[in-house]
């Protein structure tokens, strides 16, 4: 399983709005990429919004964020007009804590 961890920091006077894009786009999510595990997003006002999806494979992290998934990260249409700075994404994979 790998854990994606995409980070926004967004303009505080947009946050609310930027929340509400961001919960609304990725609500079906799991309907359109079977091989989404689980999701959520985090908030940390003012600023502060994490979206954490947890995939089954390497192949459906691909069909989702593209060849460049390690790299780039997955920007909705518009979503540069709240942010402050570009997206950060960054991956994780689980150890077993025996």
């Amino acid at each position: 399983m790998i854990t994606r961890i995409s980070e926004a920091r967004v303009r505080p006077d947009r946050f609310e709005a930027f929340r509400d894009v961001i919960v609304n786009a990725v609500r079906e999510f799991p309907l359109l990429h079977p091989g989404l595990v689980d999701h959520e997003v985090l908030v940390a006002p003012p600023d502060g919004l994490l979206y954490i999806s947890r995939w089954r494979s390497e192949e459906d992290l691909v069909g989702y964020a593209g060849e460049n998934w390690r790299d780039q990260p997955v920007v909705l249409p518009g979503e540069e007009e709240y942010l402050v700075a570009p997206l950060q994404v960054r991956h994780f994979t689980s150890t077993p804590l025996t």
